[in-house]
């Protein structure tokens, strides 16, 4: 009985590893790509755009994302986890009202930096399951480290976690009129909003970035 012979593997049977390859770097270029361009102009751009900025075709983006709530999802999943993150490290912090400044101003930085995570966290339209399942995470984390420090006296006691959302909403648009011609105001106006969230204090906090002048304030107007 004569042996089997067995074919030799053409060039097509072999593991497309360079394929596998190539998709996970268009992934990763697309990611990086759709970080920077909703940080900057936020959620309503379209998968064209972030094609664009990525320099892949759209085609490739569908490949990998069913749609634009998909891409948003993968995005802000990680970044929300990352402003948890910031809350259970104010916690750690000795002093609660030193926590809870720690908490407010790195969670600024990020909404400031990012108008597409202000968007998905304070708007709340985008994103599915995992993003909402994250912003239901961060409600209880903000509340451990206000309520520390309303323990502790430092905070005054008629501050509700829902007022977290909105000052950030307050300074977002402070950011969004004035990142053109000064970036980083909002910390001015975040440290008077804690001066006013704090029962006492010997004497205002200087604030750590001047005014707008009059001709900046021109141009920064809509």
């Amino acid at each position: 009985m004569s042996r089997r012979t067995v074919p030799a593997p053409s060039p097509g049977d072999a593991p497309p590893r360079p394929l596998r390859a190539d998709a996970e770097r268009n992934r990763r270029r697309i990611i990086a790509a759709a970080q920077q361009v909703f940080a900057r102009r936020g959620l309503d751009v379209t998968l064209d755009d972030i094609a664009h900025h990525a320099g892949v075709g759209v085609g490739t983006i569908y490949r990998r994302f069913a749609n634009r709530e998909e891409l948003i999802e993968a995005i802000f999943d990680t970044e929300i986890q990352r402003i948890i993150g910031i809350a259970e490290e104010a916690l750690t912090h000795e002093d609660p009202w030193d926590g809870l400044v720690h908490f407010f101003t790195m969670s600024s930085q990020d909404f400031a930096d990012d108008r597409g995570l202000r968007e998905v966290l304070m708007v709340g339209t985008h994103g599915k399951d995992r993003v909402a399942a994250a912003r239901e995470r961060l409600s209880p984390a903000i509340s451990a480290v206000m309520e520390r420090a309303q323990r502790d006296g430092s905070l005054r006691d008629d501050i509700e976690v829902t007022d977290f959302p909105l000052i950030q909403i307050m300074l977002g648009a402070a950011t969004q009129l004035t990142q053109a011609v000064s970036p980083d105001l909002w910390q001015r106006y975040l440290t008077l909003i804690l001066d006013s969230l704090r029962t006492s204090r010997e004497a205002p906090t200087p604030l750590p970035h001047r005014a707008l002048s009059q001709q900046e304030f021109d141009r920064a107007r809509p």
